[in-house]
């Protein structure tokens, strides 16, 4: 009989840490203000900084370019983040909320280059997992 329960303990031991290894890690945006997740949004497109693109779009995210028509999904997008990792863009970077009512948010980043001047539209919504970057919409003003 102490056999068995050994052998059940061992294999529960073993079924938990294994189930604690293929737990995906927790989110750090998860209870954030919607401003921090602007700011984890601009890392990533200004700076190349890539740690946070899992916990940073929505599963429905959506980009578009107002100038070329050019639009990505989620995989796409955080796909070219990842292929200009560490990239540093040459930028003056501001943002401003425009509106936050309920679990959404509107805010404007504004690049400004040498040449010309990128402006983002960004929209968040609050999700169970925290806010999240949903969708984006760039022009050149």
């Amino acid at each position: 009989m102490k056999k068995i329960v050994t052998t059940i303990a061992t294999a529960f031991i073993m079924i938990s840490s294994f189930a604690s290894f293929a737990a995906e890690k927790a989110n750090p945006l998860k209870n954030v203000e919607s401003n921090t997740v602007i700011k984890g949004y601009l890392e990533a497109t200004t700076l190349g900084s890539v740690e946070l693109n899992r916990h940073l779009f929505a599963e429905d995210f959506a980009y578009s370019n107002g100038v070329n028509k050019d639009s990505f999904d989620k995989t796409a997008y955080t796909d070219f983040l990842k292929a200009h990792e560490g990239v540093t863009y040459d930028c003056e970077t501001s943002y401003e909320i425009l509106d936050q009512s309920g679990k959404i948010c509107m805010a404007k980043a504004t690049m400004t280059f040498e040449n010309f001047t990128r402006v983002d539209y960004i929209t968040l919504s609050q999700e169970q997992d925290g806010w999240k970057v949903s969708k984006v919409r760039t022009t050149y003003p």
